[in-house]
């Protein structure tokens, strides 16, 4: 067995526009690839893929989904041609059953852009296998970090963990590119920090009720709930670190996170 550990990360993926821009997110995805411990494969949970109960996909070799309209036409041309581990998946489907998570097979999902956009950045010859994990709208955030213990020790095995979301997540109140960004997503961000950096799990529980403009950053909250598994995988008590931040569009944060 590898003797490396890899951490959990928390990515915030923005637009599908991350696969070809130079910005600091994707320097620092493609820093971060090859900063990294080579993983053996990676488990990777997106925002996109939400289904009632957990689900994994087998396909072998999954198909790259444009599921975005209205970009440059080159996004469509862009292919991630990673293959799934399939022993991985069965192992990860034996850990959720034994944590009491009821868990489903997808023989034909491919994986949306919230999964191969980073993961295009990061380790872009697409040779790393992947395994695809859906996002159970069936739990809740104590839920979500349960299913992330059930992946925690995966990571001992060269497994890295990849939840894919957005820390702020509000696209019908975007300024042009370069705002400043807005009083309501820097006050939200800055109560998550606290609370990541200072292990304060079961506060950031209550986020939809407690943080400050919680429903103006997530209108919905499938982009934020990933933090949840990640944070899950973590090891107890060991401190969150913060990698990266960036703002876009004066209300969309980039903020990556590691867990260990």
């Amino acid at each position: 067995m590898s003797q490396t550990r890899q951490p959990a990360l928390f990515i915030s993926h923005g637009a599908p526009t991350l696969a070809l821009e130079d910005s600091p997110t994707s320097r620092f995805l493609e820093e971060l690839g090859q900063t990294l411990e080579r993983p053996a494969a990676i488990v990777v949970v997106s925002a996109h893929w939400e289904t009632p109960q957990a689900t994994i996909g087998v396909h072998p070799t999954p198909r790259t989904i444009h599921d975005f309209g209205g970009f440059p036409q080159v996004l469509y041309t862009l292919r991630y041609p990673a293959s799934t581990d399939l022993a991985l998946a069965q192992t990860l489907e034996q850990r959720l059953t034994d944590a009491g998570i009821p868990v489903h097979r997808d023989t034909v999902r491919g994986l949306d852009h919230g999964a191969w956009t980073p993961l295009m950045r990061m380790y872009p010859e697409a040779d790393v296998p992947v395994v695809n994990l859906s996002l159970p709208q069936q739990l809740d955030e104590p839920g979500l970090r349960s299913l992330g213990r059930a992946l925690r020790s995966l990571r001992a095995e060269n497994v890295l963990i990849v939840a894919s979301g957005s820390y702020t997540h509000n696209l019908w109140a975007m300024e042009p590119e370069g705002s400043a960004p807005q009083f309501w997503a820097t006050e939200f961000a800055q109560w998550v920090d606290t609370r990541l950096l200072q292990r304060r799990d079961q506060e950031l529980d209550a986020w939809q009720r407690d943080a400050p403009h919680a429903h103006d950053n997530h209108p919905s909250i499938e982009h934020f709930l990933p933090l949840f598994v990640a944070l899950g995988a973590a090891s107890d008590d060991e401190p969150a670190r913060k990698l990266h931040d960036d703002w876009r569009y004066g209300s969309l944060s980039m903020a990556c996170w590691r867990f260990d």
